[in-house]
C-alpha cells in the first residue's frame, strides 16, 4: 500500500471520528428547530395585520405541535428533542432580548415613569410573592399535595411573580401605547430580578433558625444586588463610549465597532452573574446607555447594522424560547414521573393561575390609586381602564418561571418526585394558559383604550423641550444673577414638577459634562461623511 493510500485512509478515518463525535439526535434536533424557526418567521408575517395573533403564541403553538408529531412518531415513548436547560436559557437566550430591550426603548418615557415602574416591580412583586406563598400553603394540603415544605411554598410564591418580559414586548406596541409599554415592560424587568433575588434568598435560608432580621436581610440584599447591577451596567456602557469615542475605530474598520458593542454588553451580562448579581438589569442599563452614547460614536453605516443586528438577535431568541417552552410541555417523561390524577393535575394548576390572579390584582389596583392620589397634575392620573390592561397583560409567565421551576424541582428526593414532578407540569400548564390569556392583550387595548382614546392627547409628547424647561426656572422667583426677571427656586420645581425638573437638570449636566468625554448625540466621529446623527436621537426618543 502506497503512503499515498495510507494518508488518505488516515484523513478519511479522522473525518468519521468527527462525524461521530456530532450526535445524530442533536443534529435532527437542530435540524427540526431551525425548521420551525423558518415557519414561525413566515407564518407571523403572514398574520402580521391579525390583531389575534403574534410571533411568540406562533412559536408556542408551533412547538407543542412538533412535540406531539414527536410524541406520535415515537409510539409515545418520549418528545424530548431538546432537554430544557437553565444555563441555555439565562446565558444565551434572555441576554439579546434584555439588551436589545434596553437599546430600543424610549428613554424619556421610561424614567418619565421609572418610580411607578420601581413600585411595581418591587413592592407589586413582594405583595405578589407573599399572597402566593400563603395561598399555596393554605389550598395545597386539601388538594392532596402533602410532601412539599416551608422553602418549596415561598419559592412558588417566588416563581409564579415573575413576568414574562419577552411576551409583554410581543403584545404590546411602544407607539401606540408608550406609557403602557414603558410601565409593564420596565416592571418586568425589575420585577425579574426581584424574583431571582428572593428565590435565590429562599434557597440560601436557614429555616431551622428563622428570626425577625430575615425581613431585613431580605431588603438588604435586594437593594445591594439593584444598585450594583445597575452601576455595573451604566460602568459597562460608559467604557464603551469611550474606548470608541477616544480610539475612533470607524477610521479603519467598523467591524471592530460593531463587534465591540456586542461582547461588552454580553462582557457586562457576565460579569453580574460571576459577581453573583443581577444579570438582567446589568445588561438592560447597558442597552440604555450605549444607545445614548456609544451608539452616536460610531459611523453611520455601524449605527444601522447594531440597530438591526440587535433586534434581529433579540427576535430569534424570543422565537427559540417559545419553541423551545411549547415543545418541553410534551415531555412525556415529566407527566409519567408524576402519578397524579387528571383532576389533580386540573386542581393544583387552577390554583396557581387563580393565585396569579390574585397576586397581581392585590398591588396593581391598590399601588396605582396610590399614585393618582399623589399626583397633583389633572389629567396625569392611570385611568381604571389603564390600570386593567397593566393587570390584564402583567399576568403571563414564561421561560423565566420554567427555568426556576426546574431549578428548584427537578433535584428532589426520591420520596418527593412524584409531587415536584407534579409541580414542574402544573408551571409549564399556567405558562401555556397564561400566554394564550395574554395573546388577546392586542385585541383588549384596542377595545378598551383606544377606541375611548383623546386624539390630541399623546403620552409621548407631554414632557416640554428644553427651551420649555429652561424658562420655568425664570417665573416667580428670586431675581436672576443676569437680571433677565425673577428665577424660581429648584427645590420648589422639584417639588411641584419633579419629572420636569429632573429631566432639565439631567439634560445640562449631561451635555456640560457628560457628553464631552463618552460622546454621544452631537459628536462627529472623524470619518469622511460621516453624519452627525442628530436627527436619529429624536427618533429613539
Amino acid at each position: 500500500m502506497s503512503t499515498i493510500e495510507i494518508e488518505t485512509m488516515s484523513h478519511l478515518s479522522t473525518l468519521q471520528s468527527s462525524s461521530d463525535f456530532l450526535s445524530t439526535t442533536t443534529i435532527i434536533a437542530l435540524t427540526i428547530f431551525f425548521s420551525l424557526l423558518c415557519a414561525c418567521i413566515i407564518i407571523g408575517h403572514l398574520l402580521e395585520e391579525n390583531r389575534w395573533a403574534n410571533e411568540s403564541i406562533t412559536a408556542l403553538l408551533l412547538g407543542l405541535c412538533a412535540g406531539a408529531v414527536v410524541l406520535l412518531a415515537s409510539k409515545g415513548n418520549s418528545s424530548k428533542i431538546l432537554v430544557f436547560s437553565e444555563d441555555l436559557f439565562f446565558l444565551y437566550l434572555l441576554p439579546p432580548i434584555i439588551f436589545n430591550a434596553g437599546f430600543q426603548v424610549k428613554k424619556k418615557q421610561f424614567f418619565k415613569n421609572f418610580t411607578i415602574i420601581l413600585m411595581f416591580g418591587i413592592f407589586g412583586t413582594v405583595i405578589s410573592f407573599c399572597l402566593i406563598s400563603v395561598g399555596a400553603f393554605l389550598l395545597f394540603n386539601r388538594i392532596g399535595v402533602t410532601s412539599l415544605n416551608t422553602q418549596d411554598y415561598l419559592a412558588v410564591g417566588a416563581i409564579l411573580s415573575a413576568t414574562d418580559t419577552v411576551c409583554t414586548l410581543q403584545v404590546l406596541s411602544q407607539d401606540e401605547t408608550p406609557f403602557l409599554y414603558s410601565v409593564i415592560f420596565g416592571e418586568g424587568v425589575v420585577n425579574d430580578a426581584t424574583s431571582i433575588v428572593l428565590f435565590n434568598a429562599v434557597q440560601s435560608l436557614d429555616f431551622n433558625n428563622i428570626d425577625a432580621m430575615i425581613s431585613l436581610k431580605l431588603l438588604g440584599t435586594f437593594l445591594y444586588l439593584f444598585f450594583t447591577s445597575t452601576i455595573l451596567g451604566v460602568v459597562a456602557g460608559l467604557l464603551s463610549a469611550f474606548i470608541i469615542k477616544t480610539l475612533y475605530f470607524g477610521r479603519h474598520s467598523t467591524d471592530r465597532e460593531v463587534a465591540l458593542m456586542m461582547i461588552m454588553a454580553y462582557l457586562s451580562y457576565m460579569l453580574a452573574e460571576l459577581l453573583n448579581l443581577s444579570g438582567i438589569l446589568t445588561v438592560f442599563f447597558c442597552g440604555i446607555v450605549m444607545s445614548h452614547y456609544t451608539w452616536h460614536n460610531v459611523t453611520q453605516s455601524s449605527r444601522i447594522t447594531t440597530k438591526h443586528a440587535f433586534a434581529t438577535m433579540s427576535f430569534i431568541a424570543e422565537t427559540f424560547i417559545f419553541l423551545y417552552v411549547g415543545m418541553d410541555a410534551l415531555d412525556i417523561d415529566k407527566w409519567k414521573a408524576s402519578s397524579a390524577s387528571a383532576g389533580t393535575f386540573i386542581a393544583v394548576s387552577s390554583t396557581l393561575f387563580a393565585l396569579v390572579l390574585v397576586g397581581r390584582a392585590a398591588f396593581v389596583y391598590p399601588l396605582a390609586n396610590f399614585i393618582n392620589c399623589i399626583r397633583k397634575r389633572d389629567g396625569s392620573n392611570i385611568a381604571f381602564r389603564k390600570q386593567f390592561i397593566m393587570w390584564w397583560a402583567g399576568l403571563m409567565r414564561g421561560a423565566v418561571t420554567i427555568a426556576l421551576s426546574y431549578n428548584q424541582f427537578s433535584n428532589s428526593d426520591d420520596e418527593d418526585t412524584q409531587d415536584s414532578a407534579l409541580m414542574i407540569t402544573s408551571t409549564i400548564i399556567v405558562v401555556l394558559f397564561s400566554t394564550v390569556f395574554g395573546s388577546i392583550t392586542k385585541p383588549l387595548i384596542e377595545a378598551v383604550l383606544l377606541r375611548h382614546a383623546k386624539p390630541n392627547v399623546s403620552d409621548a409628547t407631554d414632557i416640554p423641550s428644553l427651551d420649555d424647561l429652561r424658562l420655568m426656572f425664570i417665573e416667580n422667583g428670586e431675581p436672576s444673577d443676569m437680571g433677565a426677571g425673577p428665577r424660581r427656586s429648584s427645590l420648589r420645581l422639584l417639588l411641584t414638577h419633579p419629572t420636569w425638573t429632573v429631566h432639565y437638570l439631567w439634560r445640562k449636566f449631561d451635555d456640560r459634562f457628560m457628553r464631552p468625554v463618552f460622546g454621544g448625540r452631537g459628536f462627529v466621529p472623524f470619518v469622511p461623511g460621516s453624519p452627525t446623527g442628530a436627527s436619529d436621537e429624536a427618533s429613539r426618543t
